[in-house]
């Protein structure tokens, strides 16, 4: 009797009252129009997931099924949220929604970016959530206080928010790191290079974008309530006010940041993944401008640089060599993260390298892309440490004549050539070098007809056609691997330009080669792949197609020695690599025997920061293996072991870098092997400090520029007019 009883109320409820209290409470019509957009909504998302149903295969088991399930069930609310208009009746029950609605939207919108973060909310910290849903409440306050409506706020932070956060998807997945507002000055680079990589929708893009998709149909569909004047002027006042303060007290004063309220700068991508896209990128937005370092005095730079100074022999060799440097796309040996099988060596002439040979490994400031950064430090010796965190140096800060490696060697009656096979407008160059001071510049425009790139890229970026366009015009040229200038071309190139140089003046080149850029999957007929890992069993392709690579350049280095052993005048080549490459992370987490590569120690995150570096002579110098070295020192080592006299800068690099052999965006190391973060408390706080005032004062402090420090005394640096290859 009680079990009838209780289904009798359930059976009232459901069927009688239920559909009651919704007549009551919901007003629901739809058009013909909205039918006809849902239905086509629904069955576009339905062909999107069914299409691209093999990203979801390379999930785990459990999620591919769950995320697969939502996938398929999201197109059909999308089609009833599309079709049906659902209002509340009573104009109280929508003013409380409107409240409602305003404190879920954060979630809701944290939800679509996450997604794309490869993150779930509940993941999240607890500090995480709060930051990522504050940021987002101030953002809607600002456009409320600005427009008078949520609903334009709602679309327009929302729409924002899901584009920067498909690019950080993006971004993540081609180079390994997060997106952060320092990447909107690389547009132009990133676009010339966008051809690499594959944009197919993945997983995250499509379930973030279904979301995404469902929460503007709901944003569009809503109804404002009807609110007096009075409340309207107060919301508007409370919510700008409210927002400016926040605002006020994070971006102009410190007292968020003595909270913890900041990025992870030791590991921004475990700082993404802990606390969340949003507040990630938006509290990067804070160190964007650099800021004076504390109790700095330009009076007092020439005490710092002279205070350790040692009375020194300063003769220079008669016989001034030539001195080539070459910054090697993406070289590296992975063997540093940790030991692994192949079916072939994949470095064997690099590894045999010792005599009159000085190498070792270089500490880079980047990992997967921003190579003009380890550019950076490698030509004028500042560290990128010192600079806003995911800044660029070159598009940023290079807006003056700047004492580099260039300056010095001019100094000396050097000529000075940079080559470089890609665009040249990538990275801010052209403006850069006329600013170093280099006399000629070469890029991929003076030695390719642009058409046939043109060409390329209006055929769907197609590389095969590519290579027959190139054999077209320039037959039997070897210039391609994939669809990038090979290492084989440029360092033909580099002999081309020497044979035909002043010899009237020593002769200094700058190579940054473009063969192993990233986009590890491209299928084309002029590049074999010859070197597969045989470490693990699981496939790992981008490592194979990248270890191929490095082989390739190994063997282009090869003959560009031979060629220089034969040259009767003394001559230096110094090699190195920017930054290592982004291959399969897993593979990645195997070398290094961890399960996450968002908690790494400072020694393992060190070691992803490793690229080998090589200076060798046709002559005899002294052999040295190098254990640690940053790239911020290594210009001034080529100039010691050139025999060329110095700026009282290189000499204070080498001082420094007998106590701190490395500094990078990392952290540092010193000379007993200790690593330190750069929130750590330590014996070099005060070394350090004197170093960025130093550096501040070369970069930012024009006006106070101690000349004396950074060029050779009484030379005059100005900005060049760069020639170009001549036709």
């Amino acid at each position: 009797m009680g079990f009838q009883t209780a289904a009798k109320k359930i059976y009232n409820l459901l069927w009688k009252k239920l559909p009651q209290f919704l007549n009551n409470t919901f007003e629901v019509s739809y058009t013909k129009a909205s039918k006809i957009i849902g239905s086509v909504l629904c069955l576009v998302a339905l062909f999107v997931t069914i299409l691209r149903i093999d990203t979801f295969l390379t999930l785990p088991l459990t999620s591919r099924w769950l995320l697969m399930a939502v996938d398929l069930f999201l197109p059909f609310l999308i089609a009833f949220a599309t079709i049906y208009t659902v209002r509340l009746k009573s104009e109280k029950a929508r003013k409380i929604s409107a409240f409602v609605l305003l404190a879920l939207m954060p979630i809701a919108l944290m939800t679509v970016t996450e997604c794309l973060n490869n993150v779930f909310i509940y993941d999240m910290t607890y500090l995480g959530f709060f930051a990522n849903y504050m940021v987002i409440i101030i953002l809607y306050f600002v456009f409320f206080a600005l427009t008078g409506s949520f609903k334009t706020s709602y679309l327009t932070v929302n729409t924002v928010l899901f584009g920067l956060a498909v690019a950080h998807s993006y971004v993540m997945d081609f180079r390994g790191t997060p997106f952060q507002p320092m990447d909107f000055l690389s547009v132009t680079t990133a676009a010339g290079v966008a051809n690499t990589y594959n944009f197919a929708p993945n997983y995250k893009i499509i379930t973030a974008a279904f979301l995404f998709i469902l929460l503007t149909v709901i944003i569009i569909k809503m109804r404002t309530p009807d609110y007096n004047i009075s409340v309207k002027i107060i919301s508007r006042a409370f919510t700008g006010a409210f927002a400016s303060t926040i605002l006020i007290l994070f971006y102009f004063t410190s007292v968020f940041a003595n909270m913890g309220v900041r990025p992870d700068f030791w590991n921004q991508t475990r700082g993404y993944h802990n606390y969340g896209f949003v507040f990630n990128f938006f509290a990067n937005t804070k160190y964007l401008y650099m800021n004076e370092p504390n109790d700095y005095d330009p009076n007092q730079i020439k005490d710092m640089i002279d205070k350790d100074k040692e009375d020194e022999d300063t003769e220079v060799a008669a016989d001034t060599p030539n001195i080539i440097c070459i910054m090697n796309e993406s070289l590296s040996d992975l063997s540093v993260l940790g030991e692994f099988e192949t079916n072939k060596k994949y470095m064997p002439f690099l590894n045999s390298l010792k005599e009159n040979t000085i190498r070792g490994n270089l500490y880079v400031p980047v990992i997967g892309a921003g190579t003009s950064n380890t550019e950076f430090e490698f030509l004028t010796g500042h560290t990128t440490a010192f600079l806003p965190s995911g800044s660029n140096a070159y598009m940023l800060y290079i807006d003056n004549p700047t004492a580099s490696l260039v300056s010095t060697l001019e100094a000396q009656k050097y000529s000075s050539f940079a080559f470089h096979p890609y665009y040249a407008k990538g990275w801010n160059r052209v403006s850069v070098y006329s600013n170093f001071g280099f006399n000629k510049f070469t890029a991929l425009e003076d030695i390719i007809d642009i058409s046939i790139m043109q060409e390329y890229q209006q055929n769907a970026n197609d590389v095969d056609l590519l290579q027959d366009l190139v054999d077209q015009m320039y037959p039997d040229s070897n210039m391609l691997v994939r669809q990038y200038v090979s290492d084989s071309y440029n360092y033909n190139y580099i002999i081309k330009d020497f044979e035909k140089r002043n010899k009237k003046k020593p002769y200094f080149a700058f190579n940054v080669t473009m063969q192993n850029h990233g986009g590890y999957n491209t299928i084309a007929k002029n590049f074999k792949q010859k070197i597969k890992q045989t470490q693990f069993d699981e496939d790992y392709p981008k490592v194979d197609q990248y270890l191929s690579l490095v082989k390739k350049s190994d063997t282009a280095f090869k003959k560009l020695i031979e060629y220089f052993e034969n040259v009767p005048e003394r001559t230096i080549i110094c090699m190195f690599g920017d930054h290592q490459p982004t291959i399969e992370p897993e593979f990645v987490e195997q070398l290094l025997g961890v399960k996450s590569l968002s908690n790494l120690t400072p020694e393992q995150e060190q070691n992803r920061h490793i690229t080998p570096f090589y200076i060798w002579a046709n002559y005899d110098i002294k052999e040295q293996e190098i254990e640690k070295l940053s790239v911020n020192y290594l210009s001034s080592v080529v100039l010691k072991t050139a025999d060329v006299q110095l700026t009282e800068y290189n000499k204070y690099l080498l001082k420094l870098s007998e106590t701190l052999p490395v500094i990078n965006t990392v952290g540092y190391i010193d000379k007993d092997g200790n690593y330190y973060k750069w929130s750590d408390v330590s014996p070099y706080t005060d070394l350090i400090s004197e170093y960025e005032k130093i550096q501040y004062n070369c970069i930012f402090d024009y006006e106070n520029l101690e000349k004396d420090t950074f060029f050779i005394k009484g030379y005059t640096h100005e900005a060049t007019p760069l020639e170009t290859e001549e036709e």
